[in-house]
């Protein structure tokens, strides 16, 4: 018997990297924390961890799952008590999935307690690491987070808020924080702005979160995105913005609105729902071929499909049927189940396609895997032709800024043309959007070369930060708590 963790379809899509709540004001601030994790679940479903203050002490509930399996006991959330609390979903992409490495980290300073969590990805943590090893650190998980708690620890500075500023100033690279003392809530996004952090209300109370799909689960209001470079500091006195970092052009992370964020989200002042509309609208322009039926790859292909559709004129349908009832981790005794149990979470409409063209609209390709299969499956449920259209443009390069991608020789893009990846997958043809079209889509001209509007490294391979955790290849230094750092 073999046990998967993660299903077989989801093996060849980026992974969510992690959502960050934080609630300040509020007598049941832990229960509308666990709600706001819940609207977030997307972003990481691999733990989830809550930390509480009640004006004496911090309590704390951490766990490795999704975020129904940590916080739906009474008796845990009876334990979460406090008007103040932050939480965390993660999905790993520093660090192993254990218990140790789940967030919100806390620890115990000479001015208190606190506790942070972190949504991105720090490019020079290892250096930094080592460097607090040799002066005497003692790690307790090996994710980069617990770099900046460390930094934080050794600062001289007198206030939270200084410290966290001093060590801050240290790292580089992608994070949006919510980091909670026994007197305050801080949120503070990095000076590119790479990652998503917004500022909401519900009525006196303060909310710090990753995006605007967690305010509408509790019924508060979305205020504003918190600014690149910005730290937000919410106490008893109020709120108050500090800008202590430097502010180049910021280069927020444009596969947020291709993929990553909840499509019902807010995100730097644009609907991501209508956002993928509208790329889907470009590629029909770009790359538009004769066709029956225009069909999403369920579920993150939805709003570009019907984007493309309009754009086209030609009729969007329902072909591939999610089950929704499946879960990331199941058992199957051998290969040949294996490859049935492909179908447990999608299925085709034999229906709608049978002797049709088709369009399949997905939001990527990544290894290739999983657009392969869908192509067969099109296929044998009797489609005359299957054309893939993807909604970004190809994937040539790892991200290192808080999304888990595969090295860059697994990424079918470099390895292939369009026209050996098309082969490869067994589509009749195969475009992506160009990244011309994907700014103007997202309301710009095209892609300045000089000055990039977002983070699109992935597609480019121009990284807005340098990359000193990471080799010529793009490999990155792998850490152990176990391992000795020379």
């Amino acid at each position: 018997m073999q046990t998967l963790t993660t299903h077989p379809f989801d093996d060849d899509h980026f992974k969510e990297e992690c959502g960050v709540f934080g609630i300040f004001g509020h007598p049941e601030a832990a229960a509308h924390a666990a709600l706001g994790l819940h609207a977030l679940q997307h972003r990481g479903q691999e733990s989830a961890g809550i930390v509480s203050y009640d004006g004496i002490q911090f309590h704390a509930h951490r766990g490795l799952g999704q975020v129904g399996e940590n916080f739906s006991s009474q008796a845990t959330m009876q334990s979460l008590v406090g008007a103040m609390a932050i939480g965390h979903v993660r999905y790993a992409t520093t660090g192993d999935t254990t218990l140790r490495n789940v967030q919100p980290l806390f620890a115990d300073f000479e001015f208190g307690g606190l506790a942070i969590c972190h949504n991105g990805n720090l490019t020079n943590s290892y250096g930094i690491r080592r460097e607090l090893v040799r002066r005497g650190s003692l790690f307790q998980s090996t994710t980069d987070t617990e770099v900046i708690v460390h930094l934080i620890a050794t600062s001289l500075r007198a206030t939270v808020v200084d410290r966290m500023i001093d060590a801050l100033h240290r790292v580089e690279g992608a994070y949006s924080l919510v980091a909670m003392s026994s007197k305050e809530l801080v949120g503070v996004r990095d000076p590119l702005g790479v990652r998503p952090l917004v500022l909401g209300r519900l009525g006196t109370t303060w909310i710090l979160t990753s995006e605007t799909c967690a305010f509408d689960i509790i019924g508060a209001e979305f205020v504003r995105d918190v600014e690149p470079g910005e730290m937000v500091v919410i106490n008893e006195a109020g709120i108050r913005s500090i800008f202590p970092f430097a502010r180049p052009p910021k280069r927020f992370c444009v596969f947020e609105y291709i993929y990553f964020a909840r499509p019902d989200s807010i995100v730097e002042g644009t609907s991501v729902y209508e956002a993928r509309k509208r790329i889907g609208a470009e590629l029909a322009r770009e790359s538009h071929v004769d066709a029956d039926l225009v069909i999403p790859v369920p579920d993150s292909g939805v709003p570009a499909s019907i984007g493309y559709a309009a754009a086209a004129g030609i009729p969007f349908e329902l072909g591939i049927i999610r089950n929704h009832y499946v879960g990331r981790t199941f058992i199957e005794p051998s290969d040949h189940i294996r490859h049935l149990g492909v179908k447990l979470k999608h299925n085709a409409n034999r229906a709608m396609i049978e002797g049709k063209r088709v369009i399949l609209v997905d939001d990527s390709i990544v290894r290739g895997t999983t657009s392969t299969k869908i192509v067969e499956m099109v296929r044998q449920a009797g489609a005359r032709e299957v054309h893939m259209r993807i909604s970004s443009p190809p994937t040539t390069n790892s991200c290192f800024y808080g999304i888990d991608t595969p090295e860059r020789e697994r990424l079918l893009a470099s390895r292939f043309d369009v026209a050996g990846m098309a082969k490869f997958i067994g589509a009749d043809s195969l475009a992506f959007i160009s990244i011309d079209g994907l700014y103007r889509a997202m309301g710009h001209d095209g892609r300045n070369a000089s000055q990039p509007q977002f983070c699109d490294a992935c597609f480019t391979g121009e990284y807005p930060t340098t990359l000193a955790d990471y080799d010529a290849a793009g490999t990155p230094a792998q850490l152990s708590l176990l391992a000795e750092i020379a």
